[in-house]
């Protein structure tokens, strides 16, 4: 029997939650897939032979269900975007808003954000990071599955050229204090203060304003 440990398994910021997906959901996922859709895989992509042509590029993590990556995609036709999502039935719904709106300048991605960014994006290739109302792990015992810490922002760091930004929101004001230690350790970002990039309103924004939750929202410049 071997004597070596087992290997390492990172801590994932997500769960893969069953969700049921509607005919339309479905067909989205089987036959809108190979037009906008990008497997994971461990090389390195290149952006400009994907959207054939060399635009900004902005990258969604956690998209949901991808109203608001489509309506910024639809009204800022000069960038790019790419969308990562883990959950179908968001990732089927988003698909369909793309075809509706006939959008050429948007890509998905099915797959842990964090592993899209350390082998799929090549190093300061994004021109913005967008991080929307991410899971708050609200329990203290759970924390440690936010996605927002030290070797994420390290990361960031890395792909976001000079001069880019992270614009990150959240609802949950334990979470925004973390943000704001964690990205405040990092001299490659400064806050931006009231220079906030407009944004639609999203269905979780939406919801923790419901729930009378104060939203908090920065915009970090990559110096």
């Amino acid at each position: 029997m071997s004597g070596d440990s087992p290997p390492h398994k990172p801590i994932r910021s997500f769960v893969r939650r069953a969700g049921r997906l509607t005919p339309a959901q479905e067909r989205a996922l089987e036959q809108l897939w190979p037009g906008f859709g990008i497997e994971f895989s461990g090389a390195e992509l290149d952006f400009a032979g994907t959207f054939g042509r060399r635009a900004p590029l902005v990258l969604e993590i956690g998209f949901g269900n991808g109203d608001l990556l489509a309506t910024t995609a639809a009204t800022h036709a000069d960038s790019d975007f790419i969308g990562i999502e883990v959950h179908e039935p968001g990732v089927g719904h988003c698909l369909l808003e793309l075809e509706k709106r006939a959008l050429t300048n948007v890509r998905l991605i099915r797959h842990d954000a964090i592993e899209v960014l350390n082998r799929q994006v090549p190093d300061a290739a994004l021109n913005q990071v967008n991080l929307f109302f991410p899971d708050p792990w609200p329990k203290k015992r759970h924390h440690k599955r936010r996605i927002v810490q030290p070797e994420f922002i390290a990361l960031l760091a890395r792909k976001i050229v000079g001069g880019g930004a992270f614009h990150v929101a959240t609802d949950w004001m334990n979470y925004a204090e973390h943000i704001e230690a964690t990205v405040d350790a990092f001299p490659e970002f400064e806050a931006a203060g009231n220079s906030r990039i407009e944004r639609p309103v999203t269905k979780f924004e939406l919801r923790g304003k419901r729930l009378g939750h104060d939203i908090w929202e920065q915009v970090y410049r990559r110096v």
